[in-house]
């Protein structure tokens, strides 16, 4: 599998995800969430990406469980810091996204101290005594914090060497601009932003990460499902996509089967075309779907790129697979 630079630290460009590991939308049993992660691994994939909020702690502990059989020198993982799992005082109510977890629920804390707390109980986890990357998560109403409590954290974990890259993921590339301009970071997971349906990511965040040697880490390359399955009720940015939204993924779709190809792989190869992504990140609630991603990187016709710059699918900046 071809590699990439993230900072000092040597990764396969093709990632696993583990939110879906973590129950999101659909519970996973411990069998599938471990048959998932032994497929990533069989097919060569060996930089992992997981969350506290992904099934509140499920997921780093499943993705901990098979990793921990692994020589600790042979992957890369990152995870995030932001929210801190606690029990509630009263019943936890289900929550809306993630499915078949337990008690606890995250508490947003950007603090410096939180943050320190934060790491030390994903590491307990994980059941690992380190982890590469550290991101600060979905800081969208704590800037401020975020830059005076979770970066100052995570600068001081970096020159100490305990992790080897640090930044956010967000759902939106506006903070993430500020983030590079007011903070020395390595990399963001972006996640959403840059897919055949946006592309909001072009305007501000490539070019300031290309300027400032950021890697990209990105996430969300179906838009939470609609791209990969588009249909009324399909998923865009984790709520019921618009009717527009349907539409246009349709007719990508229609396009994808005029050529002979499939819109999850067009998908894939256009994030994956643009020299700012290092690693693009999908996820899988089982097997199945790990290898159904892998085949998506098999080569989509050159017609189809052609046609869809043609018929201005995407913004015109975007670069496609094979220059096209």
């Amino acid at each position: 599998m071809k590699r990439s630079r993230l900072g000092s630290l040597d990764v396969t460009s093709f990632g696993l995800g583990s939110a879906p590991l973590g129950g999101l939308f659909t519970p996973v049993s411990d069998a599938d969430a471990e048959a998932t992660i032994a497929s990533a691994w069989s097919l060569g994939i060996r930089f992992f990406d997981t969350a506290p909020l992904y099934g509140f702690g499920l997921a780093e502990r499943r993705l901990g469980a098979f990793l921990r059989q692994q020589p600790r020198d042979s992957y890369a993982i990152s995870t995030k810091v932001g929210r801190l799992l606690r029990a509630p005082d009263g019943a936890a109510a289900e929550d809306e996204h993630y499915k078949g977890t337990s008690r606890e629920r995250p508490v947003f804390d950007f603090s410096y101290d939180g943050v320190m707390r934060s790491v030390e109980e994903s590491l307990a986890r994980l059941g690992l005594d380190r982890v590469d990357v550290l991101l600060v998560h979905d800081p969208d109403d704590h800037y401020d914090d975020a830059v005076a409590g979770a970066f100052r954290a995570l600068q001081r974990l970096r020159g100490d060497g305990t992790v080897k890259a640090i930044g956010a993921g967000m759902n939106q590339s506006d903070m993430l601009v500020r983030f590079a301009e007011a903070v020395p970071v390595d990399c963001f997971l972006l996640a959403g932003r840059y897919t055949l349906l946006d592309q909001g990511a072009l305007d501000a965040l490539f070019p300031v990460c290309a300027a400032k040697n950021i890697g990209i880490l990105l996430g969300g390359i179906y838009n939470s499902g609609i791209l990969a399955n588009p249909h009324t009720g399909a998923k865009f940015n984790y709520q019921d996509a618009d009717a527009a939204l349907v539409a246009r993924a349709l007719a990508l779709d229609e396009l994808c089967r005029k050529h002979g190809t499939e819109l999850k792989a067009a998908a894939l190869q256009f994030c994956m075309a643009h020299p700012a992504v290092t690693v693009a990140v999908t996820g899988g609630r089982n097997a199945a779907e790990i290898a159904d991603n892998i085949t998506m990187l098999e080569a989509v016709p050159a017609a189809f790129w052609q046609e869809l710059r043609g018929r201005k699918f995407v913004d015109a900046r975007a670069p496609l697979p094979g220059g096209a």
